[in-house]
């Protein structure tokens, strides 16, 4: 079960606004666990403010 803190974590240093895409890609690149990355790839895909917009797609 992937938890908000690994989610952000993973984000850590993301510039926003920013895509589904660009995100997904830079939580790769910070090393995210295969569930984070997972998790991401299942939000919608549009443009997000911040973080805690990715969370609320992630956890809502």
């Amino acid at each position: 079960m992937v938890s908000p803190i690994d989610i952000q974590k993973a984000l850590s240093g993301m510039d926003y606004p920013a895509t589904k895409d660009q995100i997904v890609q830079h939580a790769q690149k910070q090393g995210g666990d295969e569930e984070v990355i997972e998790a991401l790839k299942k939000i919608p895909d549009r443009e997000y403010e911040g973080p805690s917009g990715v969370s609320s797609a992630v956890f809502g």
